[in-house]
């Protein structure tokens, strides 16, 4: 199988997979591939935090032009995956000089499924765009085509628990990414002090709880195949619920927008994790740490994309407040505005680089030490 992802997760991806228990973990770009049984799958859908999809491959050969596409879709045994009376969908990625368009592709194949089923039984069956049977995913790589069953359906970013959300909510699965890239464990007191509509807050609880990400969402794409298992997947959730653990710590999330507070409360509590997140209307900038144990911050602050604000006062009062409020904090945060980061006025410890949608952004990290050890970091130039 194949575990899609986006570009700078693919490490924790496979660390994901190995510790789940998969099988021939390999590193690619924006992917990692592994081996697992059906069991496996269903465990993977359920439990990968990094992962946007999981393709099953089952076929590949080499492509030069349309009447070898069609030669080559036509050597699969569609019947094995479907029935005349059943819908599908192609989705087709391409880099080859040999083809075009995606569109084209994804048409062509479909020809070659409908044909070989209305020359074996005189029926066909037909394209749902919405609700398929069968998830086909094609992918060209020069001459190289790979033809692979779309095991999740809609992207697993879609979690199930996040029905409202602000201007700018962060994707979920890069909110998992940069927690575990920034080394959350649960093992302390977690912040988010820009929260939104509380995506971070939801991935940091279910981390630390270690709660399947996706025990909420409605449904996976294989939950229509014709080998479909729901005992062995009742299984899987039962024996994925007994690894859970207990927190200690406290998770708080702050915004200064009464909108985007409630929204996140709402969120929050249709993840089923209202009892382990605490939410309050603050400005971040107003705010002091409120213990003094070990602090992890992580958050997604205005880049200015999609919000109007002074990014040159709004980055320089996140610096002040971080360096005066909160020693013996860890903090994170992701930015694509690569220009302001330099009015926050600290040297970052880490710079990672990342991509917010098509934005090219930073993932940065700034160690604010108790007592003399501030010194450390020197404002800059």
């Amino acid at each position: 199988m194949i575990a899609k992802t986006f570009f700078g997760f693919e490490e924790i991806l496979a660390k994901e997979l190995q510790l789940l228990g998969a099988q021939e973990v390999e590193i690619g770009t924006r992917a990692v591939s592994f081996k697992g049984d059906k069991g496996f799958m269903y465990k993977a859908n359920l439990s990968l935090r990094t992962a946007l999809k999981i393709l099953k491959p089952i076929y590949h050969f080499r492509v030069f032009n349309d009447q070898s596409l069609y030669k080559g879709i036509q050597g699969i045994d569609w019947s094995k995956y479907l029935e005349a009376n059943q819908t599908f969908v192609i989705d087709s990625t391409i880099h080859s000089d040999h083809f075009k368009h995606s569109q084209f592709v994804s048409q062509k194949a479909k020809d070659a499924i409908v044909d070989q089923f209305r020359e074996k039984t005189g029926q066909r069956p037909s394209i749902d765009k919405d609700f398929p049977d069968l998830r086909i995913n094609i992918h060209i790589d020069r001459d190289q085509c790979s033809v692979s069953l779309d095991t999740s359906g809609a992207s697993l970013h879609q979690r199930g628990y996040r029905v409202l959300t602000n201007i700018a909510p962060i994707n979920e699965v890069l909110a998992a990414g940069m927690l575990l890239l920034s080394g959350w464990n649960g093992e302390s007191d977690f912040l988010d002090p820009m929260c939104g509509s509380g995506t971070i807050l939801a991935e940091a609880a279910m981390i630390a709880c270690n709660i399947p990400a996706n025990i909420n969402r409605k449904e996976f794409a294989f939950e229509k195949w014709n080998d479909w298992d729901n005992d062995l997947f009742d299984q899987i959730i039962d024996s994925l619920m007994k690894r859970t653990r207990d927190f200690r710590y406290t998770i708080t999330g702050y915004d200064k927008a009464p909108s985007a507070v409630s929204k996140a409360i709402d969120n929050i509590r249709n993840a089923n994790l209202d009892e382990f997140v605490t939410i309050e209307q603050k400005n971040f900038f107003d705010t002091k740490k409120e213990t003094s144990r070990p602090l992890h911050m992580v958050f997604n602050p205005p880049y200015g994309e999609r919000l109007d604000i002074d990014l040159e006062r709004f980055y320089r009062e996140m610096g002040d407040t971080m360096k005066q409020n909160y020693p013996g904090t860890h903090t994170w945060f992701i930015t694509a505005n690569l220009e302001a980061l330099k009015f926050v006025g600290l040297k970052p410890s880490r710079k990672i680089k990342l991509f917010n949608g098509s934005l090219e952004a930073r993932f940065v990290k700034y160690e604010m030490y108790e007592g003399s050890k501030r010194t450390k970091f020197q404002v800059s130039e």
